[in-house]
């Protein structure tokens, strides 16, 4: 406690690095996700290649990520833009398979009926299987979430300021005291941003817990 209270600018400033070095690719991941997903669930060709696509990017090395990306984007080695833009495509990877999980989860009966009482493909898309798939969405959404909470902390390898930084400078002047404040403050980032999306999925989609309510009765 003394060591934080006398670092409190310090741990400020990664705190609020890491906060939107996370929410950023959290944010684009789930938007650029979405259209993917609805497109691959439509064209079963685009499916596979879609997926074994994420499946092959999320499995590249996160570290290996960071730094090749200056040579892609041009950017300077320790720009933020580097960790947002590869988490972004992390956050897609895992996204996309719960996006078209998501789409494929809505009944047909239900998207017949609603064909037939006039909804076009897109009204179709974004008033019927859009809020009908929200759940599974949802927890793919609370997912990426963790993950990439997770992950911003590598960024600190390559130099980019976050709470990762307090693990690589604590275990170098061997301060555990740094270490803890990094592992508790990702924790509860991580912990924060999970109930937001809980609540938000509660006031969003009233009828999945409704759902819920109803399988719990019958159980």
């Amino acid at each position: 406690m003394r060591w934080l209270g006398n670092n409190v600018e310090l741990v400020t400033g990664y705190l609020v690095s890491h906060l939107w070095l996370s929410a950023v690719p959290i944010v684009l991941g789930f938007l650029i996700a979405l259209p993917i997903g609805w497109a691959a669930h439509r064209v079963p060709a685009v499916r596979g290649v879609v997926l074994s696509l994420g499946s092959v990017l999320y499995t590249i090395p996160s570290i290996a990520f960071f730094a090749v990306m200056p040579a892609v984007l041009g950017t300077g080695f320790l720009d933020p833009l580097n960790v947002v833009i590869a988490l972004t495509i992390y956050a897609v990877a895992v996204m996309v398979r719960f996006a078209v999980d998501g789409f494929a989860s809505v009944s047909s009966a239900v998207l017949d009926a609603a064909t037939a009482t006039g909804y076009g493909k897109v009204g179709l898309a974004l008033r019927v299987q859009l809020p009908l798939a929200g759940p599974v969405l949802l927890a793919g959404l609370r997912v990426v979430s963790v993950s990439t909470v997770s992950l911003v902390s590598v960024g600190a390898l390559i130099g980019v300021g976050n709470l990762g930084r307090l693990f690589t400078q604590g275990v170098t002047t061997g301060n555990n005291a740094e270490i803890v404040t990094g592992i508790v403050l990702i924790l509860a980032i991580a912990l924060v941003f999970d109930a937001l999306l809980v609540v938000t999925g509660r006031l969003v989609l009233p009828w999945s817990a409704g759902a819920r309510a109803v399988r719990g009765v019958g159980r």
